[in-house]
């Protein structure tokens, strides 16, 4: 880490002092010349002080060991200060949510005719949520024939999802959609179906409050939400010395170990908050199905331009926190890619790091040069 810091740390104040002097001389045009007029005459300008820079010719990039999650899986991404542990948690389990109760509680659904959300369970906003639910299920995984809304029964037989509704038996429009189901597991029965790449499972469950009043005893239905999270070490934090940053790293470190936890208070009652453990189905062929439930955690080290005093270079001078969050966030990340990793974060073996706030190809340069400097020392293979 040592000759990281050293090599690099010339590089890095000669960029912040490039930066600087651009700026200086946009400031003193602003000075001058007030907002531009002439869009022309200013990038010139721009291009003439090395602000814009010429376009490089064409060329490819391509990498492999690339995660479903950010390579063909299209969903929500969530943002949160790893500083939190309860944030983290909360946003690394936020790949699967009740779609019922995301559509109870929020302004999805109108509080017009009586549906007013309340303090209790109120029927008739229940009644439109499942409503709202069976249209989505339509559209998502139409049947072969009738509707959702008029289902009174799943079952499974034969590898093939059986259903009853106002017009007799029925199944998908699509068996290929039949994913994977469980039975006597969280509940009588959870069938597992995919559409655009995402996961929906339904749960049968004729003995919970929703189930009760379901033709079908369908008690909720969980769709695939957080797909990724950006663990952010730097726009959403303010870990600036070096207490900061060990809350910073040691929650990073959780996560990849797979052992962070946090103690949560609400409603006068007290629980453990953990990440949640990935689930097993069974396959309509017979064999089984690993369903991930927890987001691809991201991180996001610090760009280029900051310094913290958690360590100092040998000259006294605090180290750019760029350098060591790629190093030290990197090397907690063995812990799910390296040899003997758990594998629970990428199935892939990758670490997927944002850097922020870089101005042109030589900053972006740098960078490069920074991970592949960090895996070289932690013996990680290339481009990991």
């Amino acid at each position: 880490f040592s000759e990281i810091v050293h090599a690099l740390e010339p590089k890095n104040k000669a960029l912040l002092q490039k930066r600087d002097a651009l700026q200086m001389k946009i400031d003193a045009w602003h000075k001058a010349n007030g907002a531009p007029s002439d869009l022309a005459a200013y990038e010139a300008f721009l291009r003439e002080i090395g602000y814009i820079v010429p376009e490089g010719p064409d060329f490819s990039v391509s990498t492999d060991k690339v995660d479903p999650e950010i390579a063909t899986i299209a969903g929500p991404q969530l943002v949160v200060p790893v500083m939190n542990a309860r944030y983290a948690l909360n946003a690394a389990n936020a790949r699967w949510g009740s779609l019922y109760d995301a559509l109870y509680g929020t302004d999805a659904i109108s509080e017009a005719d009586g549906a007013t959300k309340g303090k209790g369970y109120n029927p008739l906003r229940g009644a439109k949520v499942i409503a709202w639910a069976r249209d989505f299920l339509d559209q998502a995984v139409p049947l072969a024939g009738g509707s959702w809304a008029g289902v009174t029964k799943l079952a499974v037989g034969g590898g093939v999802l059986l259903i009853t509704n106002e017009i007799g038996e029925t199944g998908l429009k699509d068996p290929g959609q039949f994913a994977g189901y469980l039975e006597k597991d969280l509940c009588d029965l959870q069938v597992l179906l995919r559409n655009n790449n995402l996961l929906i499972e339904i749960l049968v469950d004729p003995t919970s409050e929703i189930g009760k009043a379901d033709p079908a005893g369908i008690s909720d239905v969980w769709v695939e939400s957080a797909i990724t999270t950006i663990m952010d070490c730097e726009d959403s934090v303010a870990a600036v010395d070096a207490e900061d940053k060990v809350i910073v790293y040691r929650n990073w470190l959780g996560l990849m170990k797979g052992d962070l936890e946090e103690e949560v208070s609400k409603g006068g009652k007290s629980f453990v908050r953990k990440l949640n453990p990935d689930a097993e189905y069974n396959t309509p062929d017979g064999g089984k199905l690993e369903v991930k439930c927890r987001s691809l955690m991201l991180v996001r080290n610090v760009g280029h331009l900051m310094t913290n005093p958690a360590i100092s270079d040998k000259h006294g001078n605090h180290v750019p926190e760029g350098v060591m969050d790629a190093m030290i966030t990197a090397m907690i990340a063995l812990h799910d890619i390296g040899a003997g990793g758990r594998r629970k974060n990428s199935s892939k073996g990758s670490m997927y790091v944002v850097k922020p706030k870089m101005h042109g190809p030589e900053e972006v340069a740098f960078a490069t040069e920074i991970f592949t400097r960090v895996e070289q020392a932690l013996g990680m293979p290339l481009d990991t």
